[in-house]
């Protein structure tokens, strides 16, 4: 049973079906507006890349939902081949595939990720 771990609120279960990895990534990528597929959780992220990820989205007060890739070994290959990007974590914004840690550093530092996120209504101007 793989875990949602919100960044602010309650933890909640999904149970998957069919294709047990792929099913919960798209069903959670399409209940939640920002997923952050990472290592460990948005409160104690276990690599530099998450941590780093994290600290942009909390920076920007935007609310998202933090999935733990190391829960499952199962998960940890399987958001790799759901998006066929080879690297953790994975930033999905309302059920678009953003980037990695490089992409959204580089659009937080360009000033593009802000303007992004205030269009689509997740966090405030």
């Amino acid at each position: 049973m793989m875990t949602l771990i919100e960044r602010r609120d309650a933890v909640t279960e999904v149970t998957a079906t069919a294709d047990p990895v792929h099913d919960f990534i798209a069903k959670t990528i399409a209940d939640n507006p920002v997923v952050l597929f990472m290592k460990g959780t948005p409160d104690e992220p276990r690599c530099g890349f998450s941590a780093v990820t994290v600290q942009i989205l909390d920076h920007l007060g935007a609310n998202f939902v933090g999935v733990d890739v190391l829960q499952d070994e199962g998960l940890r290959n399987g958001i790799k081949t759901f998006s066929d990007w080879p690297t953790i974590p994975q930033l999905y914004v309302q059920g678009e595939f953003l980037g990695g840690s490089d992409i959204v550093r580089q659009m937080f530092q360009s000033g593009e990720l802000k303007p992004l996120l205030t269009e689509k209504g997740l966090i405030e101007g």
